[in-house]
């Protein structure tokens, strides 16, 4: 039997944005909902290899966030894309999905975080390289980042360059922090996924966020895993994938082959773990 053939369309948000999504049909009973990060978009190769890998767990709804790509308005960098998560959320209810599952990666990751505790109304939420403060320049890369946010030149080259069409306007009010909406998102279960060679954000940037959620959740440290989508390998993803059918209360997925995947290993188990060896905080993760 031919796979079924994914389809683009517009959704439109609450404030009236267009947002360019795509639907990838996979396991009925599951929706996944696809954060990209920043300056990324559905079409770009490292969030299609992701989106693609989740269909053996899921029906995946992948999109562009105001300001990305083929959407419209302009980014506010993880203010106001929290409506553009819930249309996305919106779309997968009226496809026929009965539990729905959210992902993010570094800016997608500080989004699904803050739609989850702030508006809810999921099965569980997953939160890669995220950062875990706002304003954060710790680093080289987010020094960068914040040139290109700042400044008119920098949002040209963002504009011209990497299709993403950045506010000149600043936060007023400044947006409930991933932490703080962290800890609003009980009793949802929620993944916090990072890695120990991420360039742009510390681990101490996922500790903070896993300090402030309530139970059920869990933290996986992997060693040698960069930032966000571009790292995320196969073996990491299928994880990944394995965890929100199990926080949604859902049987797992056949495998590729057909065959049930029994080869799933619990965080920090013998075989290392997502995408290699694989450290959690002791005491913490279940």
């Amino acid at each position: 039997m031919p796979k079924p053939v994914p389809h683009a369309r517009t959704i439109v948000t609450e404030d009236g944005v267009p947002i360019d999504a795509a639907h990838l049909p996979g396991a009925g009973d599951l929706a996944i909902v696809l954060a990209h990060g920043f300056t990324q978009n559905w079409q770009r190769q490292v969030v299609w290899k992701v989106a693609t890998r989740l269909t053996d767990f899921g029906g995946v709804i992948t999109f562009d966030f105001r300001g990305h790509g083929r959407s419209g308005g302009v980014s506010t960098v993880g203010d106001k894309e929290i409506r553009d998560v819930e249309v996305a959320v919106g779309y997968a209810r009226e496809l026929g999905y009965p539990k729905i599952a959210t992902i993010g990666f570094s800016m997608g990751g500080s989004i699904v975080l803050r739609h989850a505790g702030l508006i809810g109304g999921i099965d569980a939420v997953v939160s890669v390289s995220s950062p875990g403060q706002w304003y954060y320049r710790g680093t080289r890369p987010m020094r960068l980042v914040h040139l290109a946010i700042g400044n008119t030149a920098g949002r040209l080259v963002a504009r011209t360059i990497l299709q993403t069409r950045i506010t000149s306007g600043k936060w007023d009010p400044v947006p409930v922090p991933p932490p703080q909406a962290a800890a609003m998102i009980s009793p949802t279960p929620l993944l916090i996924v990072h890695g120990d060679s991420d360039e742009f954000f510390p681990v101490d940037h996922a500790q903070r966020i896993y300090d402030a959620a309530r139970e059920p959740k869990e933290l996986w440290i992997i060693p040698g895993f960069g930032h966000a989508e571009r790292y995320a390998s196969p073996e990491l993803l299928r994880r990944i994938g394995s965890w929100m059918r199990d926080a949604a209360g859902l049987e797992q997925a056949a495998a590729p082959d057909g065959e049930p995947d029994r080869n799933r290993q619990a965080p920090g188990s013998a075989d290392g773990g997502p995408s290699g060896p694989m450290t959690a905080t002791p005491g913490k993760v279940g």
